[in-house]
């Protein structure tokens, strides 16, 4: 495992950094600090702790014209006994890891990657929020650096974690959902499943119509029948459908999300079935209107679980829920927000302990 190098001026900077904003908001701070390591010569070289500033980058950077670039988001709480432990870490370390097979990347040794979000996490120990549902958010990245207009995979890529205190994604209310049938957001054997910025910036054009039609989140079809439900720009869907809970079988083009694999542990352990299959929107349309599709919700790392109050579809028609404040939904928010916090034994492995550095 490669030593994270920390340099005085950052800790100096952190030292004194604070916030006293009580609505932090989501990526509104970013702690005064930030991890960075270099890729060439076919490895990675020496992970730093810097204090946080601007990149320079080569305008033939092949990042800014290829798009060659993958990320990660996951969150780190305080517990009761003011430790603090990041949530299922192993898990991003692996997807990163997956994305950056798929974008022509460099890997990041797992026990590298944790202990650079670690360590990160233990200098911004002092920002972490101690308010149920707020935490430290991290965002590691990398992106391709090698200079030149040529078509063809960099050999020179930089890492980079950024720390950010946040509160909730959503103020609590449920949200509009636009049903996207034209644009697809991925299509079989592309990208879909890699956390690479292609796959958002192409969902940008649709969420301004989105936003435009008075909605809050687009949902995306499958690009060949376009039908079935795969997930919303940044979130997982479920629906309540007599009872059961439902939500689309992972594929190529649905991101692995960390927070909806945690909500089907989590429900399953709480004796509620649950069904991974492929779902179609007319079907979840048809049991809206019927009575037996109750609630609807979406989940993510920074949203954690929102409900849906309604679907628009592309003649503007409203399919309001039943139930816009999700029960169900509800009840495994809580209980996984109680499990991050600390507050209810987690299951084994999804806490990852921080140092403690008392510095």
């Amino acid at each position: 495992m490669k030593k994270v190098e920390i340099h005085p001026d950052a800790v100096e900077r952190v030292k004194k950094f604070t916030i006293n904003d009580p609505q932090l908001g989501f990526g509104k701070y970013v702690a005064p600090i930030m991890i960075q390591a270099l890729y060439d010569h076919g490895e990675w070289q020496r992970f730093d702790l810097l204090p946080y500033g601007p990149l320079q980058l080569d305008p033939c950077s092949k990042v800014l014209h290829y798009g060659q670039e993958i990320f990660e988001g996951m969150k780190v709480f305080r517990h009761p006994d003011d430790s603090i432990h990041m949530f299922r870490p192993e898990m991003n370390a692996r997807r990163f890891n997956l994305s950056a097979r798929r974008m022509a990347m460099p890997e990041i040794p797992e026990e590298d990657y944790l202990n650079a979000c670690s360590t990160i996490s233990a200098y911004c120990k002092h920002l972490i929020p101690k308010r149920l549902g707020e935490s430290l958010y991290l965002r590691p990245f990398m992106i391709a650096t090698e200079v030149g207009l040529g078509i063809k995979p960099s050999k020179q890529f930089l890492f980079i974690i950024v720390a950010s205190p946040s509160g909730s994604y959503f103020a609590g209310d449920a949200v509009k959902v636009y049903i996207e049938r034209d644009d697809i957001r991925c299509a079989p054997g592309g990208i879909g499943f890699a956390k690479t910025g292609g796959n958002y910036a192409a969902s940008l054009n649709s969420y301004a119509k989105t936003i435009q039609l008075g909605c809050d989140q687009t949902m995306w079809l499958d690009s060949v029948e376009h039908k079935y439900i795969e997930e919303m720009s940044g979130m997982n869907f479920f629906a309540v459908i007599d009872n059961k809970v439902v939500t689309p079988t992972l594929t190529d083009t649905i991101l692995d999300g960390v927070t909806r694999k945690s909500i089907i542990d989590i429900a399953r352990a709480e004796k509620i079935e649950v069904e991974e299959r492929k779902l179609s929107i007319d079907e979840v349309l048809k049991a809206v209107q019927e009575g037996r599709c109750t609630e609807a919700f979406v989940c993510g790392t920074a949203a954690v679980v929102a409900p849906i109050a309604s679907f628009m579809d592309k003649d503007q028609t409203v399919y309001k829920l039943r139930d816009s404040q999700g029960k169900i939904g509800m009840q495994l928010r809580e209980k996984l927000i109680a499990i991050q916090a600390g507050r209810f034994d987690a299951p084994q492995g999804w806490t990852y302990p921080v140092r403690d550095l008392n510095f």
